[in-house]
């Protein structure tokens, strides 16, 4: 029996059922098949030799396809797991797993491994590579399976087989005649093809499955790369985001801390908070010039508003939940969006009025396992820059590209720009039919078009009800964030009974669009730490400007220029300690303060003041009138700029 294969040119070939990757390479160039490491059949990656039962379109991959990375990532997890059992006999492998920009494997041992026993692993994992083991495939009955873990002490793999559907091949994967791993695939042909490109980068504690009522395991974090140069280059990266992390620089910028007794929760300093509060002016600003009212609802809710909502099935285990001594359940809101359906509700809403763009810096909180907590990136309590735009279903596609176009300007504002945007579209499990998937899906895209944007396809990602929109945005150092959404809800006007007078006069339910630019001021502000390494822009930042005198009889001077900054609305602090200038200098420059004003005996008599700018080594002079409406220009939001 044949198979029918498509090739990239077009060309359509028949080879015999059962023919593998290697084989067909083979056939078309000697050159090819020496260089081919995978297939992808139907977008489907395989291994080189795995028997072919289907045809369909064919890839014949090389190591530098894009596709490979992942895999090339998997082996070397697989590598490190046998280096591991090489040198520390009686550790049992458990899964792991390729992840963005690496791979990790966690580990039962009863001695704790150690970052010291990185270079061992590696050294072993490079002798392992050099060995060109060749990697290959069984399918193993299941009970075989089970027993033969079971009788290498690999409890682990056992459990795992037990839980794997019974319709499912048990495959596993060789490297070489003796060491072997439960495992899907797809894998290289040998561990040559993995290459050296690969570096051991931190240790964690994990629990089985991510249940923290098993066992604690322990997790080898690694990276791998196709080449040495994408490794030194990825290393670098890595290195410049830990001089940015957020937590490190609000800890020397004084911004916020975070303690145990209030996990997930933070404690703004006042200069972390003076941050907020410039943010949180701003999108004000920008949200009343686009149309939208602020409103503010309640912090606990009765939990049978909960129910109504449908969040209380769903979001149940991430509420904060109380008991009153009258008897009621009352939870800590998780998200303001039933809250805003509540206000538009009261009275009888005309279609005339429709759009209602509701706006509100809404304070959520939301139970996060303690284990996934991160500084100002994952918190449990946190304020979202949130609203929601109740429309007639005509009006969906122009509220939508007038909400890209505020997101990009506000990003770009914000110091970083929208990479692209992507549109989430049906997941396999959804509410709805294929046609109102098809309108919806229809109408983000359009929107998206109008704003000038083309959306990514992000297929499967929406919403359980309704598609939606994510912004992407890059960072100083290339890393992208999430920073934005837009999603089509019918569903909870539906639930929450909300209405409006249409123009024949019937009742019709609104349309809600949950947006957020932000996300919440928490990540935002840590993203935004990282983006600038903790040196805001002038209008941004807490502490604007330092005036530091260079002897102690400069110090009534410097009090002057300090009050007449302050009078033009500039956030001044004046340094009158007895200590040297190159001293305050340097730790003004180290707290990220962006201008230090210079004073002594020679700038008092003349009236002028010594500009020291962050990150510049020189100093401009200038008369106090002059330097005052320069900072004071320099310091004007960009959107008021923009408005002058």
């Amino acid at each position: 029996m044949t198979i029918d294969l498509t090739f990239p040119d077009g060309a359509i070939r028949s080879f015999e059922k059962g023919t593998t990757g290697r084989q067909i390479a083979e056939s078309l160039s000697k050159s090819l098949a020496k260089k081919a490491v995978l297939i992808k059949l139907d977008g489907a990656l395989l291994d080189l030799d795995r028997p072919l039962e289907n045809g369909g379109r064919l890839d014949i991959l090389t190591r530098e396809a894009p596709e490979v990375l992942e895999v090339i990532r998997h082996d070397t997890a697989h590598i490190l797991a046998e280096a591991v059992q090489e040198l520390f006999p009686g550790t049992q492998v458990t899964i792991g797993p390729a992840i963005d920009d690496g791979f990790y494997y966690d580990f039962a041992r009863d001695e704790p491994f150690s970052t010291d026993d990185f270079p061992k692993i590696e050294a072993k994992m490079r002798e392992i590579v050099d060995r060109d083991e060749k990697i290959r495939r069984e399918v193993w009955d299941r009970n075989d399976a089970i027993a033969h873990f079971e009788s290498i002490g690999e409890k682990y793999k056992a459990e795992i087989i037990r839980d794997l559907p019974e319709s499912e091949d048990i495959s596993v994967y060789f490297h070489g005649d003796a060491w072997k791993d439960l495992c899907l695939g797809p894998h290289l042909p040998s561990s040559k093809f993995i290459g050296k490109a690969f570096k051991l980068t931190k240790l964690a504690g994990a629990y089985w499955r991510g249940d923290h009522n098993n066992a604690q395991l322990q997790r080898i974090y690694g990276t791998a790369w196709s080449s040495e140069a994408d490794l030194e280059a990825y290393v670098q990266r890595i290195e410049e985001a830990e001089k940015r992390d957020h937590r490190k620089l609000g800890r020397a910028m004084d911004l916020f801390h975070m303690q145990e007794e209030g996990r997930g929760m933070v404690f703004w300093h006042p200069k972390g908070w003076v941050l907020w509060r410039v943010l949180e002016a701003y999108m004000r600003r920008r949200l009343d010039a686009s149309g939208y009212v602020e409103v503010k609802t309640p912090q606990v809710l009765d939990r049978s508003f909960w129910e109504q909502s449908g969040h209380w099935d769903k979001y149940r285990p991430n509420m904060f939940v109380c008991e009153t001594v009258e008897g009621e359940t009352l939870s800590l809101k998780p998200m303001n969006c039933p809250g805003h359906v509540q206000i538009f509700k009261v009275g009888l809403r005309s279609y005339k009025e429709l759009p209602i763009r509701m706006a509100e810096f809404g304070a959520c909180h939301r139970y996060e396992p303690s284990g996934s907590l991160h500084g100002l990136m994952r918190v449990r309590g946190f304020t979202q820059d949130d609203a929601h735009i109740f429309c007639r279903e005509d009006q969906i596609v122009e509220e939508t590209a007038k909400f890209v176009r505020l997101t990009k300007l506000i990003h770009t504002d914000l110091g970083m720009e929208t990479a692209y945007i992507n549109l989430a579209t049906r997941p396999e499990i959804r509410a709805g039919s294929d046609e109102f998937w098809d309108k919806a899906e229809g109408m983000l895209a359009e929107a998206a078009k109008q704003a000038g944007v083309e959306p990514v396809i992000a297929e499967g990602d929406g919403a359980f009800y309704a598609p939606k929109l994510d912004f992407i945005v890059k960072d100083a150092i290339g890393r992208e964030w999430t920073c934005g959404t837009l999603q089509l809800d019918y569903v909870l006007p539906e639930r929450l009974d909300a209405e409006y007078v249409a123009e024949d006069g019937s009742r019709q339910r609104p349309v809600m669009l949950h947006r957020a630019i932000l996300g919440s001021f928490e990540r935002f502000i840590g993203i935004m730490i990282e983006n600038f390494a903790g040196k805001f822009p002038l209008w941004l930042a807490p502490v604007q400007i330092v005036v530091a005198p260079i002897t102690s009889d400069a110090n009534p001077y410097a009090e002057q220029v300090a009050d007449a900054l302050r009078a033009a609305g500039l956030r001044v602090e004046a340094d009158l300690r007895n200590e040297k200038i190159n001293y305050k200098v340097r730790e003004h420059s180290v707290a990220k303060v962006p201008v230090i004003a210079v004073v002594g005996r020679k700038e008092a008599e003349t009236g002028e003041v010594a500009l020291r700018f962050l990150g510049s080594d020189g100093q401009t002079i200038l008369s106090l009138a002059d330097a005052v409406q320069r900072l004071q220009t320099d310091a004007t939001p960009p959107d008021l700029r923009q408005a002058g």
